[in-house]
């Protein structure tokens, strides 16, 4: 529940959360309750904060799995940062064509990858086969 104080019209935040549960909220009084489920995998990772890593990820450039995962302080969750993106409710406005597999290789997309592949492309990537050129310069570490 999120609670918003009427004498100072703050949101505040009380919360405390175990995977798939509510957020538990709490401030009296309050002008409004709001329930909200956060998504978190076995790993502790929000879909969320994937996302918002994504969204930083510029036109022109590549991250990979294992790079958002050591960005989130979950070094050996790449496997998990993969089904999150694979999860992506919106692949155009949220940039997952721009991550690849950590040698280079284009790896999967929700729209086949000859369409990550034409986007990439679009956005000035090349490619040798299925390997981006030049990864480690067009490589976006976190």
């Amino acid at each position: 529940m999120i609670c918003i104080s009427p004498s100072t019209s703050r949101l505040v935040l009380y919360a405390s959360h175990l995977p798939g549960k509510e957020f538990n909220i709490y401030y009296r009084p309050c002008l409004y309750h709001i329930s909200m489920k956060v998504k978190t995998g076995h790993t502790g990772i929000v879909d969320q904060d994937v996302y918002v890593l994504l969204s930083k990820i510029p036109s022109g450039k590549v991250s990979t799995y294992g790079d958002i995962a050591r960005a989130l302080g979950h070094p050996k969750a790449a496997r998990a940062i993969g089904r999150i993106i694979a999860n992506n409710p919106n692949p155009i406005s949220i940039p997952c064509h721009r991550v690849v597999k950590s040698n280079g290789e284009i790896g999967g997309f929700a729209y086949g990858e000859q369409m990550k592949r034409e986007i990439l492309e679009k956005e000035g990537i090349k490619f040798q086969d299925r390997i981006v050129e030049n990864f480690e310069e067009q490589r976006l570490s976190f």
